[in-house]
């Protein structure tokens, strides 16, 4: 826990691994001329299921067409500077692989631990502070302090504008998606998800008990220890913090799902 990593909160944009259910087509066996062995009639072949899809025409570029993914990191950048501000674009964002570190982030914020190499944003400013001693140690609450000026930025976010800037570059996120082994993978039902997990974030009250078994501290609490990564930042940012990430990722849900789904 001595470095912590910040949420990429301006563009929540990712996917969840749709089921798709396969079927084998059973073909009826020749008997003799006078009968014909029957079999019983097969159920219809599935389509991979879309839970949330985008709205339509959303998707869609307006004029230009939309660049290939690998070159995409010029007009990504320059349309976050117009949603989230280019002094907060600068300051927090990594400027290689935007799209393909949002995905990748939020594709693994479920699980235990980040992939630091692949982290769209910097790391939060400043040292990670404990208070009482080896043997005993509480997460200091001066650290929420350090996460002020990136909870700031979100807190000024238009949803419907972020959104708007993942709805027309949805390609490319699916596309990064796909591209980390989810070929049937739906871009939208997996940032859907991970939204969910992370609104399900448990509240924890203080002082948070920590341990120190290795180099870095550690939540005492094994459940605590075992919530999924993105859960466990939330919590580092202390409560007021991460009421304000989930009333702007409630807002960002809302227009995600709004589209109806098509039987």
């Amino acid at each position: 826990m001595t470095r912590k990593w910040i949420l990429p909160a301006g563009v929540l944009l990712v996917l969840l691994g749709i089921g798709v259910w396969y079927y084998l087509a059973h073909r009826i066996s020749a008997a003799p001329p006078a009968e014909i062995a029957a079999t019983p009639p097969q159920a219809p072949p599935s389509e991979p299921v879309t839970q949330h899809p985008i709205p339509v025409g959303q998707s869609e570029p307006s004029q230009a067409p939309l660049p290939a993914l690998n070159d995409s990191d010029t007009p990504i950048l320059a349309a976050l500077d117009n949603v989230i501000g280019a002094a907060a674009v600068k300051d927090y964002l990594i400027r290689e692989n935007v799209v393909r570190r949002i995905v990748a982030t939020i594709d693994n914020m479920p699980r235990q631990k980040l992939a630091a190499q692949k982290l769209p944003v910097v790391a939060v400013p400043g040292v990670f502070k404990v208070q009482g001693d080896e043997l005993h140690a509480t997460l200091d609450p001066q650290n929420f302090s350090r996460y002020t000026h990136m909870v700031a930025v979100i807190r000024r976010l238009d949803m419907q504008r972020v959104a708007d800037l993942y709805f027309h570059y949805y390609p490319l996120f699916q596309g990064a998606y796909q591209d980390l082994g989810y070929p049937t993978g739906y871009f939208n039902d997996r940032l859907v998800a991970v939204i969910d997990m992370l609104l399900a974030t448990p509240q924890v009250t203080e002082p948070v008990e920590l341990v120190r078994p290795h180099v870095m501290y550690e939540y005492a609490d094994g459940t605590l220890e075992g919530l999924p990564a993105g859960q466990k930042i939330l919590i580092r940012m202390g409560p007021e913090n991460a009421a304000a990430v989930k009333a702007k990722l409630t807002e960002l849900r809302a227009i995600v799902t709004a589209a109806p789904i098509k039987h």
